[in-house]
């Protein structure tokens, strides 16, 4: 409460998610990596965010065994 009634509410509120801004600030050597708590699921903003800025898109979990894909992907997209 002290911080709200000596500093105002913006010391204590997050800033809002802009995705199309992290997108755009996005490269092949700067990618996006969402750490994501449990229950989290923004895979339908981020293609919707994709698709709309022209952005190719290419999603998977990170499971036992996908290692040699993700790994076979990154090396595609760098190639790219």
């Amino acid at each position: 409460d002290f911080v709200c009634d000596v500093m105002t509410e913006k010391y204590v509120k997050p800033p809002s998610f802009d995705l199309t801004a992290c997108l755009n600030d996005s490269t092949c050597v700067t990618p996006l990596v969402f750490i994501l708590s449990d229950g989290a699921d923004p895979m339908a903003s981020i293609q919707v965010a994709a698709e709309s800025n022209g952005k190719e898109f290419d999603a998977m979990s990170l499971g036992q065994g996908q290692g040699p894909i993700a790994e076979a992907k990154i090396k595609k997209a760098c190639a790219e």
